[in-house]
Protein backbone atom coordinates (compact mmCIF):
# COMPACT_ATOMS: atom_id res chain seq x y z
CA UNK A 1 0.00 0.00 0.00
CA UNK A 2 0.96 3.86 -0.61
CA UNK A 3 1.95 6.12 1.86
CA UNK A 4 -1.39 8.34 2.61
CA UNK A 5 0.70 11.19 2.49
CA UNK A 6 2.78 10.75 -0.70
CA UNK A 7 -0.76 10.09 -2.16
CA UNK A 8 -1.98 13.22 -0.44
CA UNK A 9 1.26 15.00 -1.84
CA UNK A 10 0.43 13.67 -5.39
CA UNK A 11 -3.18 14.36 -5.21
CA UNK A 12 -1.89 18.43 -4.86
CA UNK A 13 0.58 18.46 -7.14
CA UNK A 14 -2.27 17.25 -9.78
CA UNK A 15 -4.37 20.36 -9.36
CA UNK A 16 -2.11 22.53 -8.94
CA UNK A 17 -0.83 21.78 -12.35
CA UNK A 18 -4.55 21.12 -13.76
CA UNK A 19 -5.14 24.62 -12.07
CA UNK A 20 -2.02 26.07 -14.03
CA UNK A 21 -2.99 24.69 -17.39
CA UNK A 22 -6.57 26.06 -16.90
CA UNK A 23 -5.35 29.66 -16.30
CA UNK A 24 -2.97 29.60 -19.14
CA UNK A 25 -5.94 28.17 -21.48
CA UNK A 26 -8.15 30.48 -20.53
CA UNK A 27 -8.31 33.89 -22.39
CA UNK A 28 -9.94 35.32 -19.38
CA UNK A 29 -8.35 37.54 -16.38
CA UNK A 30 -7.25 35.94 -13.33
CA UNK A 31 -9.76 38.21 -11.36
CA UNK A 32 -12.34 37.20 -13.38
CA UNK A 33 -11.90 33.55 -13.77
CA UNK A 34 -11.44 34.38 -9.51
CA UNK A 35 -14.48 35.71 -9.19
CA UNK A 36 -16.54 33.69 -11.25
CA UNK A 37 -15.15 30.55 -9.20
CA UNK A 38 -16.46 32.37 -6.08
CA UNK A 39 -20.16 33.21 -7.61
CA UNK A 40 -20.12 29.14 -8.59
CA UNK A 41 -18.84 28.37 -5.11
CA UNK A 42 -21.17 30.67 -3.66
CA UNK A 43 -24.20 29.29 -5.66
CA UNK A 44 -22.89 25.50 -4.98
CA UNK A 45 -23.51 26.20 -1.02
CA UNK A 46 -26.40 28.41 -1.53
CA UNK A 47 -27.81 25.61 -3.36
CA UNK A 48 -26.50 22.69 -0.59
CA UNK A 49 -28.01 24.66 2.24
CA UNK A 50 -31.35 24.71 0.07
CA UNK A 51 -31.63 21.13 -0.36
CA UNK A 52 -30.64 20.15 3.25
CA UNK A 53 -33.28 22.71 4.56
CA UNK A 54 -35.89 21.10 1.91
CA UNK A 55 -35.30 17.25 3.04
CA UNK A 56 -35.53 18.49 6.96
CA UNK A 57 -39.19 20.53 6.13
CA UNK A 58 -40.23 17.11 4.44
CA UNK A 59 -38.72 15.22 7.08
CA UNK A 60 -40.50 17.04 9.64
CA UNK A 61 -38.03 18.29 11.52
CA UNK A 62 -39.09 21.52 11.83
CA UNK A 63 -42.83 20.77 12.93
CA UNK A 64 -43.59 21.00 16.55
CA UNK A 65 -40.77 23.54 17.53
CA UNK A 66 -41.91 26.11 20.31
CA UNK A 67 -43.21 28.91 18.90
CA UNK A 68 -43.90 27.56 15.45
CA UNK A 69 -46.81 29.78 13.55
CA UNK A 70 -46.47 32.40 16.16
CA UNK A 71 -44.50 35.89 15.28
CA UNK A 72 -40.81 36.57 16.29
CA UNK A 73 -41.02 38.84 19.50
CA UNK A 74 -39.48 42.05 19.58
CA UNK A 75 -39.33 42.68 15.63
CA UNK A 76 -41.43 46.26 15.18
CA UNK A 77 -39.47 47.71 18.47
CA UNK A 78 -36.77 49.55 18.19
CA UNK A 79 -33.05 48.43 19.04
CA UNK A 80 -31.99 48.28 22.55
CA UNK A 81 -28.28 47.61 23.60
CA UNK A 82 -29.23 45.82 26.84
CA UNK A 83 -32.22 44.07 24.71
CA UNK A 84 -30.34 40.51 25.42
CA UNK A 85 -30.58 41.47 29.73
CA UNK A 86 -33.90 42.50 29.48
CA UNK A 87 -35.62 39.19 27.84
CA UNK A 88 -33.11 37.20 30.10
CA UNK A 89 -35.06 38.82 33.31
CA UNK A 90 -38.13 38.86 31.73
CA UNK A 91 -37.70 35.19 30.35
CA UNK A 92 -36.39 33.72 33.76
CA UNK A 93 -38.43 35.37 35.98
CA UNK A 94 -35.61 37.44 37.83
CA UNK A 95 -36.16 40.05 40.82
CA UNK A 96 -33.55 42.17 41.96
CA UNK A 97 -30.88 42.18 38.68
CA UNK A 98 -30.56 44.62 36.22
CA UNK A 99 -30.54 48.56 36.02
CA UNK A 100 -32.25 50.26 38.26
CA UNK A 101 -34.96 51.80 35.67
CA UNK A 102 -35.92 48.26 34.78
CA UNK A 103 -36.05 47.56 38.49
CA UNK A 104 -38.22 50.60 39.13
CA UNK A 105 -40.52 49.55 36.69
CA UNK A 106 -41.55 46.37 37.32
CA UNK A 107 -41.75 47.54 40.62
CA UNK A 108 -44.04 50.35 39.33
CA UNK A 109 -46.30 48.09 37.60
CA UNK A 110 -46.30 45.27 40.90
CA UNK A 111 -46.56 48.34 43.46
CA UNK A 112 -50.72 47.64 44.37
CA UNK A 113 -50.56 44.08 44.41
CA UNK A 114 -47.40 44.83 46.74
CA UNK A 115 -49.04 47.13 49.09
CA UNK A 116 -52.31 44.93 49.27
CA UNK A 117 -49.66 42.56 51.03
CA UNK A 118 -49.35 45.01 54.12
CA UNK A 119 -52.12 44.87 56.61
CA UNK A 120 -51.43 48.31 58.32
CA UNK A 121 -51.36 51.69 56.79
CA UNK A 122 -47.99 52.35 58.22
CA UNK A 123 -46.19 50.11 56.59
CA UNK A 124 -48.23 51.09 53.13
CA UNK A 125 -47.12 54.34 53.56
CA UNK A 126 -43.37 53.41 54.68
CA UNK A 127 -43.05 51.02 51.15
CA UNK A 128 -44.36 54.37 49.57
CA UNK A 129 -42.11 56.45 50.69
CA UNK A 130 -39.34 53.80 50.19
CA UNK A 131 -40.17 53.37 46.63
CA UNK A 132 -40.28 57.43 46.04
CA UNK A 133 -36.63 57.57 47.89
CA UNK A 134 -35.22 54.67 45.16
CA UNK A 135 -36.91 56.64 42.01
CA UNK A 136 -35.31 59.97 43.34
CA UNK A 137 -31.76 58.21 43.80
CA UNK A 138 -31.91 56.16 40.40
CA UNK A 139 -32.91 59.88 38.76
CA UNK A 140 -29.39 61.11 40.17
CA UNK A 141 -27.52 58.21 39.03
CA UNK A 142 -25.81 58.82 36.19
CA UNK A 143 -24.12 55.63 35.70
CA UNK A 144 -25.57 55.17 32.03
CA UNK A 145 -28.43 52.43 31.01
CA UNK A 146 -31.47 53.53 30.26
CA UNK A 147 -33.48 56.30 31.58
CA UNK A 148 -35.47 56.29 34.93
CA UNK A 149 -38.73 57.28 33.56
CA UNK A 150 -41.01 55.53 36.54
CA UNK A 151 -43.29 58.48 38.08
CA UNK A 152 -43.26 59.18 41.77
CA UNK A 153 -46.29 58.36 43.60
CA UNK A 154 -48.60 60.26 45.50
CA UNK A 155 -48.42 58.75 49.12
CA UNK A 156 -52.17 59.81 50.15
CA UNK A 157 -53.45 58.68 47.10
CA UNK A 158 -52.00 55.82 47.00
CA UNK A 159 -53.02 54.88 50.70
CA UNK A 160 -56.55 55.72 49.69
CA UNK A 161 -56.71 53.46 47.29
CA UNK A 162 -54.52 50.61 49.08
CA UNK A 163 -58.00 51.44 52.00
CA UNK A 164 -61.06 51.10 49.01
CA UNK A 165 -58.81 48.09 48.06
CA UNK A 166 -58.82 46.32 51.81
CA UNK A 167 -62.13 47.38 52.69
CA UNK A 168 -63.76 46.17 48.71
CA UNK A 169 -62.02 43.39 50.01
CA UNK A 170 -63.33 42.57 53.47
CA UNK A 171 -66.74 43.08 51.95
CA UNK A 172 -66.59 40.55 49.54
CA UNK A 173 -65.11 37.79 51.66
CA UNK A 174 -68.25 38.89 54.43
CA UNK A 175 -70.71 38.02 51.94
CA UNK A 176 -68.70 34.53 50.78
CA UNK A 177 -69.21 33.79 54.37
CA UNK A 178 -72.52 34.47 54.48
CA UNK A 179 -73.45 32.57 51.58
CA UNK A 180 -71.66 29.70 52.69
CA UNK A 181 -73.83 29.66 55.80
CA UNK A 182 -76.30 29.72 54.48
CA UNK A 183 -75.99 27.41 51.41
CA UNK A 184 -74.53 24.65 54.49
CA UNK A 185 -77.77 25.32 57.01
CA UNK A 186 -80.73 23.80 55.63
CA UNK A 187 -84.46 25.19 55.92
CA UNK A 188 -87.22 24.03 58.03
CA UNK A 189 -89.10 22.01 55.37
CA UNK A 190 -85.67 20.00 54.78
CA UNK A 191 -85.62 19.55 59.03
CA UNK A 192 -88.96 18.61 59.11
CA UNK A 193 -88.32 15.89 56.41
CA UNK A 194 -85.85 14.93 57.85
CA UNK A 195 -87.10 14.49 61.45
CA UNK A 196 -89.87 12.50 59.56
CA UNK A 197 -87.71 10.27 57.94
CA UNK A 198 -85.96 9.17 60.92
CA UNK A 199 -86.82 6.00 62.56
CA UNK A 200 -89.23 6.16 65.52
CA UNK A 201 -86.65 4.52 67.76
CA UNK A 202 -83.67 6.64 66.92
Amino acid sequence: MADPREAAARYRAEQESRGAEQATDSTEKPAAAESRASASTWRERSAYVENAIQQAVRRGDFDDLPGAGKPLAGLGGSHDPDWWLKRKIEVEGLTGLGPPALLLRTEYADLDARLDEHSRETDVREALEDFNRRVIEARRQLLGGPPVVTPLVDVEERVTEWRERRDAAARAAAAARAAEREVGRPSWRERRAARRARPAGS
